[in-house]
């Protein structure tokens, strides 16, 4: 008797036990709402950016504005037309001074305040639109560029004289341009 009462115990534990598991329901259904109106809004924010900007270029011309795939626009200062100079690479060093200003000019740092600066291309932290601009240009070369705010410093700003979604002006002289000893051995 015991015996039959065990295996049907046994029986009833291996049934319940072998009751496959039921999905539970998400206790919170995100529908995205959100992310779509912060997406709407930054579409909103850099369309009117790149409008202020273009009505610059409209305004302003004296200079030939170059519009760059990297979604800035930039012109000359002083260009080298020079073949035999190359624009920096990968890894290598480069000496250059700029300046920052709001998008009609007004100064917010200038060339004395940051000083001559030295970057090892794509290997140091820079802003977005810096970094790509100092690809830009060859040794000797000064550019100014109008970077929208999400190339500049974007929605945090600067913690400090740059508020959050402010575009930027910023006049950028590439001075020298060397190359690193062991830099094929960095390369990756």
């Amino acid at each position: 008797m015991k015996q039959k009462i065990s295996i049907i115990l046994l029986l009833c534990f291996t049934a319940i036990a072998c009751k496959t598991p039921e999905a539970r329901r998400p206790v919170a259904n995100n529908s995205g709402s959100f992310i779509k109106e912060s997406v709407d809004r930054n579409k909103k924010l850099i369309k009117k950016e790149e409008n202020k900007i273009l009505n610059i270029i409209h305004q302003d011309s004296a200079n030939n504005y170059i519009s760059s795939s990297n979604g800035f626009w930039y012109y000359y200062n002083t260009q080298i037309n020079a073949d035999s100079l190359q624009t920096p690479q990968y890894g290598e060093l480069v000496t250059f001074k700029y300046d920052i200003s709001t998008l009609e000019g007004n100064a917010i740092y200038s060339a004395q305040e940051i000083g001559l600066r030295e970057y090892v291309i794509d290997k140091e932290d820079l802003f977005t639109g810096l970094r790509q601009a100092l690809k830009i240009l060859k040794e000797g070369e000064t550019a100014t560029f109008l970077f929208p705010s999400h190339k500049a410093f974007g929605y945090y700003g600067d913690s400090d004289k740059i508020g959050r979604n402010v575009p930027i002006r910023s006049t950028i002289t590439l001075t020298t341009i060397e190359q690193i000893e062991n830099q094929n051995q960095n390369n990756p």
